[in-house]
């Protein structure tokens, strides 16, 4: 028997790494914010911010409840945002999630610290005790500069802010920044800043991937016209000043993204210093570095 599949996707779907084996469940399309000169991921057309109706959510919660049973263990909300939906909204998505797929043990979505902004703790802690388990917030730098360069639309303070919000509310957090987003003038300062941030929030989970442009670089250059690019030994050198202004007491560390030439998995602080000796090792023989190949890079 042929039965159509319950949720309806507008292409291309975009997940973190770790959502691999996740349902991911679109509640918006695109991104609230989108104009951040380094992301390509919704500037499509088709990808056109807009919340998806609480109908069709909801019809295709169930519609997966009976066609999936318990297969389901993780949801994704999809697309860029989930966190603009009102609380009531986010809640009754999540209550939906229980009701209908009974096995699911995590909720996860990205997140703008914006979209963070309008929420109380007592209300994020309500959306953790209904399911709501992990942000993947998208700090990208922690120095004001950088952030004001790439459009971003955040600062040190707000990003800071967010992430003590979501942290106080028990749901865990995911920051993930780029290495080389700064360019050559500001790798310094991009580095020690992004460290401070990640100090001052300690999240249960950082990773670092390496700014890169599929479609070239031009919108981005437009904001951003001294931007001048780290080669292999300037993103190195920019990953060892970050590691060594880290001061975290337990957090899980991932620089394995596809973009990154040297994969570092660890968990800081009691691994900083082995993480550091891998880079140390590639910045002073990168020949003799266990590195990714271009090829596989897939950029």
């Amino acid at each position: 028997m042929n039965l159509e599949f319950p949720i309806r996707y507008i292409d291309p779907v975009f997940r973190p790494p770790s959502e691999a084996e996740s349902l991911i469940l679109p509640v918006t399309n695109g991104c609230s914010w989108n104009r951040c000169t380094y992301c390509e991921m919704y500037t499509a057309p088709q990808k056109k911010f807009g919340l998806r109706e609480e109908a069709e959510t909801l019809d295709a919660i169930r519609r997966c409840g009976e066609q999936l049973g318990t297969q389901v263990q993780r949801v994704f909300l999809g697309d860029g945002d989930a966190m603009a939906l009102s609380t009531r909204r986010l809640m009754t998505v999540l209550t939906a999630i229980k009701a209908h797929l009974p096995k699911v043990r995590r909720i996860s979505t990205y997140c703008l610290p914006r979209n963070v902004r309008n929420k109380s703790v007592a209300e994020l802690t309500e959306l953790r005790a209904a399911g709501l388990s992990l942000a993947y917030v998208g700090a990208e730098s922690g120095d004001d500069t950088v952030l004001q360069n790439v459009h971003k639309g955040e600062t040190f303070e707000t990003t800071r802010d967010a992430l003590d919000k979501l942290g106080a509310a028990g749901i865990a957090r995911s920051v993930m920044l780029l290495n080389g987003l700064g360019g050559r003038v500001l790798s310094r300062q991009h580095a020690e800043y992004s460290a401070r941030l990640a100090n001052a929030t300690q999240p249960e989970f950082l990773a670092t991937l390496v700014v890169s442009f599929p479609q070239g670089e031009d919108r981005f250059r437009t904001a951003f016209p001294a931007w001048e690019p780290l080669d292999q030994h300037g993103l190195f050198v920019e990953m060892e000043m970050f590691l060594q202004a880290l001061d975290l007491t337990r957090t899980v560390f991932r620089s394995d993204h596809a973009s990154n030439w040297l994969v570092l998995k660890g968990v800081l602080g009691a691994e900083k210093d082995r993480l550091l000796q891998q880079v140390r090792s590639a910045i002073a023989q990168p020949d003799g570095a266990r590195l990714r190949p271009a090829w596989a890079r897939g950029l």
